[in-house]
């Protein structure tokens, strides 16, 4: 009886992998490609801002900070509309850019990063460091960059996660389907087999099986990058 099981579950993926062209690993492929471009490119990005905003004075500093802050109260789903005007007339849409550029955007991850940078990396280090002769871009990515290892990791993750969940902005972005992420994806199955127009029954094992498949790689990142939460504190003042 287990073994029969577990024939069930082989033939289901099997199916799944190669249901209309092989289409769902498409998606997973695609899935991917927003997340680790998004995932890092927001890091970046939020990496950048907050040390900026933390480490730099420069006019209008609070009042910037302030509009940051009142961003990550506006809902995503909110933006998803002015940013398909906005990509439209870029000539954007139907591309993957139209997925992967807004997710740049991560006004939580610049807060956070501005957060934990005025705590974990003391003004002294920096100054101690310019002082025997190393430029800004020196002092950045040899002294403070090490210190900011738990807080770049649990932005890239927020990130990560956040865009491959990402369903709203590429549904209304995409019209091709070889472009949809898996969760738009899987969302048009579901539309089938609840009209019943895509094999009812079968449909339904497909969406199931590949719901659990799209998981897979979240819990990958996070047990491969968690170990980099611990241990990264004080790594750059002991060098």
């Amino acid at each position: 009886m287990w073994f029969d099981k577990n024939v069930g579950y082989l033939a289901n993926l099997q199916d799944l992998f190669t249901y209309d062209g092989s289409i769902y690993l498409h998606w997973i492929g695609n899935s991917a490609l927003y997340a680790v471009a998004g995932g890092v490119g927001s890091t970046i990005v939020s990496i950048l801002a907050g040390y900026g905003f933390a480490k730099f004075a420069f006019r209008g500093r609070n009042l910037m900070f302030s509009l940051l802050l009142g961003a990550v109260m506006v809902p995503l789903t909110a933006l998803v509309i002015p940013t398909f005007i906005l990509a439209s007339d870029a000539g954007l849409t139907n591309t993957i850019w139209a997925v992967i550029l807004p997710s740049l955007l991560n006004p939580f991850g610049v807060y956070l990063m501005r957060v934990y940078i005025g705590d974990a990396v003391p003004d002294e280090l920096l100054d101690a460091a310019r002082v025997d002769g190393a430029g800004e871009l020196r002092t950045f990515l040899q002294v403070a960059l090490p210190l900011m290892r738990p807080a770049i990791v649990t932005v890239l993750l927020l990130s990560m996660v956040a865009t491959w969940n990402n369903y709203f902005l590429p549904l209304v972005m995409l019209s091709d389907k070889t472009l949809y992420p898996v969760t738009v994806g899987i969302g048009v199955w579901q539309g089938l087999a609840s009209g019943n127009n895509g094999g009812g029954h079968s449909l339904w094992s497909l969406i199931v099986m590949g719901s659990l498949i799209s998981v897979v790689p979240l819990v990958i990142a996070f047990l491969t990058l968690q170990r980099y939460w611990r241990g990264g504190l004080s790594i750059g003042s002991l060098k």
